[in-house]
């Protein structure tokens, strides 16, 4: 049987595996988002993101946010790799106890004011992780929180969403 044949059945017995994306509400939420970061800090929001022991589904949706289809760096969001040059931290996954020092180290190089977010429901409370020997809990344990994307994990949709939502108040 010749690949292209394999591929066609292959392609009948799994049926549809994509899904469509309301973009254009995405589009009308990043508008408004790119409006009030440009009056409020008349420059990007920098985000740099920590995982603290997560699975890795958080990360993946975060990813996602800055593929084609979201691309929140669109709006003025950008995802920094030093602490230093952050305006917010947000923080993936329950905070394992080698990742404490790490994460507070990285809130200390953090400058003023310092916005701390936690993303997916292990980061809030220790997830299915909760009571681990290994986990020192969620990130409210160790940081100060000023917001929370709830999730397991959060669609892109959501963490803008949520994003714009804190902002605007």
């Amino acid at each position: 049987m010749s690949t292209l044949i394999k591929l066609l059945f292959s392609r009948f017995r799994k049926g549809l595996v994509t899904t469509s994306v309301d973009a254009d509400n995405i589009e009308v939420i990043g508008q408004d988002l790119k409006k009030l970061i440009s009056a409020k800090l008349k420059r990007s929001f920098n985000i740099r993101e920590v995982d603290t022991g997560s699975c890795g589904a958080c990360e993946a949706e975060i990813i996602a946010a800055n593929n084609p289809i979201y691309d929140i760096s669109q709006y003025g969001i950008s995802f920094v790799a030093s602490p230093r040059h952050a305006d917010a931290l947000l923080v993936t996954g329950p905070v394992s106890k080698n990742m404490v020092m790490a994460l507070k180290k990285t809130y200390a190089a953090m400058p003023g004011p310092k916005l701390v977010i936690s993303c997916g429901d292990c980061a809030l409370d220790g997830g299915i992780f909760k009571g681990s020997y290994y986990v020192a809990g969620g990130v409210g344990n160790i940081l100060p929180v000023d917001f929370h994307i709830p999730g397991c994990p959060p669609s892109p949709k959501d963490i803008i969403r949520i994003i714009y939502s804190f902002l605007k108040t």
